[in-house]
C-alpha cells in the first residue's frame, strides 16, 4: 500500500515563508505567489479585487498569514 504523504528522497518539502525582499507591504502576497509558483502581481490583484468586491475578510486573512508565518 502506498503512503501518499511520503516524498522521495531528495525532494525538499515546500514551506511557506514571507517574501520581504519582493514584498510591497508585509510580503504575504509575494510569499504566497512564490509558494504556488505564480507572479506576485497576480496574487496582489487577487487580494485587492477580492477585498473590493466584498470579501472584506481577505484583509483579516492577510493579517493572520502575516502574523502566523515565520
Amino acid at each position: 500500500m502506498n503512503d501518499l504523504n511520503n516524498k522521495p528522497a531528495g525532494v525538499p518539502a515546500r514551506k511557506f515563508r514571507l517574501d520581504k525582499d519582493n514584498g510591497k507591504f508585509l510580503g504575504v502576497c509575494a510569499g504566497l505567489a512564490s509558494y504556488f509558483g505564480m507572479d506576485p502581481m497576480i496574487m496582489r490583484i487577487v487580494f485587492v479585487a477580492g477585498t473590493l468586491i466584498g470579501f472584506g475578510s481577505l484583509i483579516l486573512v492577510y493579517l493572520l498569514i502575516a502574523l502566523l508565518a515565520d
